[in-house]
This record gives structure tokens, C-alpha cells and sequence, in this order.
């Protein structure tokens, strides 16, 4: 994992935000676990991660591994969820897995701008990433023993993508790729508090 540097302030993240055409409250996920933000239900990215804003200057190595790193670990998060909504029929999972899709989408915009190749395979619970491949064994294992199980390994996911994020805010400067973290960041954020509150 990235080690965490900084924070954004809420007056950038604001900034940051208007800059790209999207006011704050219009997240990918609303809240309540539905994921039905202005990605909704069919994962359509939002408007601010499809701006058609030219890149103007060229990403680091580290950004372009964040950004890679990112786009796989939002699809480790759609995979898991789908698996335990298919296990359980609880509807939290599909939901938010639905959001999860958007987050994809939103970074696969970003990869498309600055040329990079798609490192997020097209079957399920498949990763090129070693780690986060491990990492979803490990947490369909976990989450299989039972629902609370499940539901704790993906409070576990979100946590993680919460770090993860902060750390890739630390680590950019371009306004584009901290837009859409944010956006993310948010979005882990109601997202853990939906999976939290479903725990007995």
C-alpha cells in the first residue's frame, strides 16, 4: 500500500470539483448504500470523470501507478460484492457493486486520457495486480463462512479503499485524477457506513 502524506482540505476538494463541472452531493454513491448517484443504475460514469478536459501535462510513474493500482482495486471491490450478493441475496452488495462499476468506469476515463492500457481483466475475481488477487481469495474465503463474515470483509474493502485514495491524493497534483478521487473518497465513505450498519 501507498504510504498516506496528506489530507485535502473540503475548500479544494470544492474548488476542485467546480473546476470540472460537478458541485459537490453528486457522488457516486447517495448515502444508503443504493450507489445510485449520477452514475446510476447501469454505472454510466458521471459527468465530471467524462470531461473532455485535454490532458496538459504528462503523469509521474507514481500517479500512473495509483491510477492503474485504482482501477483494479475498484474492480476487486464490484467482483466481491457481486459474488456475495449471489451467495446471500442481500441487497446492499448488488448495490453498491452497481456504484463499484461507476468508480471503474470513472478511473478507465482517466487511464483513456492519458493513454495508459487498461490493466483490469474482464472476467470476475481476476486481477493482473498479485496482491490484490491474493487479496480477493482471501476475502471470498472470508466472506463465504457466513453473512456477517461477508459483510465485515467488505467493511474491510472499504476501509482499505479509503487509504488507498488518500494516499493517491497525496501523490497528485493534477486536477483531473484528485477530482475523481475525491469523488471515490466520498463514495467509500457512504459506503462503509451502509455495510456498517447492516453488521449486528
Amino acid at each position: 500500500m501507498m504510504t498516506l502524506l496528506l489530507n485535502v482540505s473540503a475548500t479544494l476538494l470544492f474548488a476542485l470539483t467546480a473546476l470540472l463541472g460537478r458541485g459537490p452531493g453528486n457522488g457516486f454513491g447517495n448515502g444508503n448504500g443504493s450507489g445510485n448517484g449520477n452514475g446510476g443504475p447501469s454505472g454510466t460514469p458521471c459527468e465530471a470523470c467524462q470531461s473532455t478536459t485535454p490532458a496538459t501535462t504528462p503523469l509521474s510513474a507514481t500517479e500512473k501507478e495509483s491510477l492503474l493500482y485504482m482501477r483494479e482495486e475498484e474492480k476487486l471491490a464490484r467482483d466481491v460484492y457481486n459474488a456475495f450478493y449471489d451467495r446471500y441475496g442481500l441487497r446492499v452488495f448488488s448495490n453498491i457493486a452497481t456504484s463499484e462499476q461507476a468508480h471503474m468506469d470513472a478511473v478507465l476515463t482517466l487511464l483513456n486520457r492519458y493513454g495508459l492500457a487498461d490493466p483490469a481483466a474482464a472476467a470476475p475475481g481476476v486481477f493482473n495486480n498479485d496482491d490484490l488477487q491474493a487479496l480477493y481469495d482471501d476475502l471470498i474465503d472470508q466472506g463465504n463462512a457466513s453473512l456477517t463474515a461477508a459483510l465485515q470483509a467488505a467493511v474491510l474493502i472499504e476501509e482499505t479503499d479509503i487509504a488507498d485514495l488518500q494516499d493517491g491524493l497525496a501523490l497528485t497534483s493534477h486536477a483531473d485524477l484528485r477530482a475523481v478521487y475525491n469523488n471515490l473518497l466520498r463514495a467509500s465513505q457512504n459506503h462503509l457506513r451502509a455495510f456498517s450498519r447492516q453488521l449486528p
